[in-house]
């Protein structure tokens, strides 16, 4: 038996829209913070309130907080347009499970690395470093699909990941526009991840063997 074994115990396949109440909840919680704003210091990510003001919830609470109308639309848009599809793909109770390890790990990551560097006052917030998750799990899922940016450009699932990786990646360290681009490369990296070892599916293999034919 694998050592792997117990981690790709599959669940029950079912169907119950999950991509629609995790949509909900966004807009929830955004509503919240727009008539009480102070609710985002106690619910986006700050790596110091996390550790020493034990508010060990953030790294599940700041996937819910935005920090404006567009940062929203444009998460729950790709939530929608990739969430849905991934959720029927493989079921809302592996889609839930999918979601919440890359986002939970992406904000203990992103976390860790600004706790060390000593930057306590960034705090992070929003859905976009699990978002980035999905469309890694979309191009797997469907390797051969095409996804049209500005709605005329058709462009390959699998080429557009790597596009957003590589640009992501690089803007990390030329971009100072107070975007968390390195949540979004991890967001990338985990659900990698997380297809090697909970699905025992290799995303760079299945490219290969779809482009092969």
């Amino acid at each position: 038996m694998s050592l792997l074994s117990p981690l790709r115990h599959p669940f029950r396949y079912s169907f119950f829209n999950a991509t629609l109440l995790l949509i909900v909840l966004n807009l929830s919680v955004y509503f919240l913070t727009f008539v009480w704003p102070n609710s985002r210091v106690l619910l986006a990510l700050n790596p110091f309130l996390a550790l020493e003001g034990k508010m060990f919830w953030q790294p599940v609470t700041y996937m819910f907080v935005h920090g404006g109308f567009n940062h929203l639309f444009f998460n729950m848009l790709g939530l929608l347009f990739f969430g849905l599809a991934v959720e029927r793909a493989i079921g809302s109770k592996e889609f839930l499970l999918m979601y919440f390890v890359t986002g939970i790990l992406c904000g203990i990551f992103y976390g860790a690395v600004y706790f060390f560097l000593g930057y306590y006052r960034v705090f992070l917030m929003g859905a976009s470093g699990a978002v980035y998750g999905l469309l890694l799990a979309y191009a797997v899922i469907f390797p051969k699909s095409k996804i049209f940016i500005w709605g005329i450009i058709p462009v390959p699932a699998p080429l557009l990941v790597c596009l957003y990786g590589a640009i992501e990646f690089f803007s990390q360290f030329t971009a100072f526009d107070g975007v968390a681009h390195l949540a979004h490369v991890s967001g990338l990296v985990f659900t990698w991840l997380y297809f090697v070892i909970r699905m025992g599916v290799h995303p760079l293999r299945v490219w290969k063997d779809s482009y092969r034919r």
